[in-house]
């Protein structure tokens, strides 16, 4: 099993230019989350057209919304008071956000497990918007809050205290579930994140998990990063 504890505090300004900062971490995830429910909602409206089923949708919401739970249970541990203390009122509309996906993540379990294609269309086109602007929010503003008001030592504890959500037995399930949905730029950032904070031999079970699940995208991840091979 594959200990999931993060030391990013050794995150410092100056480090070496190809040297991945916690939040490209934070980036990389809502890449996922927006590529996957995007995918989502394309395939629930082919089946609501008659002309697909909700295979995709049945296979991968679930998981999502676990990792979804994971995420947003985190900034509500550590990235929201660690705000609060900077910049006090900016995160309570966040939180409420989260709550409102809340809700939209029940109405698609509900519309799935009915076998209604029509109603699963409905809640992933809303999911996809409103989880699309709520992440696009934090970027914009949240997350420009935090990395000009916290050091980025203490954005390396936060960040790490937020990975202690993801239950350490899930973790190659997590691992199946992002890297295929990264881009080679985001890959390239969580696998140096990882790398930096993870114990050697932990962090040799990832690469073993990060390879199974990239496949032929190994080759450019190492050429990337070399230290891989």
């Amino acid at each position: 099993m594959i200990v999931l504890k993060l030391n990013l505090d050794s995150f410092y300004p100056g480090e070496e230019k190809t040297m991945a900062v916690p939040l490209d971490a934070i980036r990389s995830i809502h890449n996922a989350f927006r590529k996957d429910m995007a995918a989502m909602d394309a395939a629930a409206l082919v089946a609501a057209g008659g002309s697909g089923n909700l295979d995709l949708v049945t296979k991968r919401y679930v998981f999502f919304n676990e990792v979804l739970a994971w995420h947003a249970h985190g900034e509500e541990e550590a990235v929201f008071p660690a705000l609060e203390n900077v910049a006090p009122l900016v995160a309570e509309a966040y939180e409420r956000d989260h709550r409102g996906l809340d809700s939209l993540s029940k109405s698609l379990h509900r519309s799935v497990n009915a076998s209604d294609l029509l109603a699963t269309a409905r809640a992933t086109a809303a999911f996809n918007f409103h989880l699309r602007i709520h992440l696009d929010k934090e970027e914009a503003h949240l997350y420009r809050i935090f990395n000009d008001r916290i050091s980025l030592p203490d954005q390396g504890a936060i960040v790490g205290k937020m990975a202690q959500e993801i239950p350490q037995e899930r973790f190659p399930e997590l691992v199946a579930w992002l890297y295929p949905l990264l881009v080679p730029d985001d890959r390239e950032n969580m696998t140096r994140i990882w790398r930096q904070a993870l114990p050697a031999p932990a962090f040799a079970g990832a690469k073993f998990l990060i390879q199974a699940a990239i496949g032929s995208g190994w080759e450019e991840l190492t050429r990337r990063i070399p230290e891989l091979k």
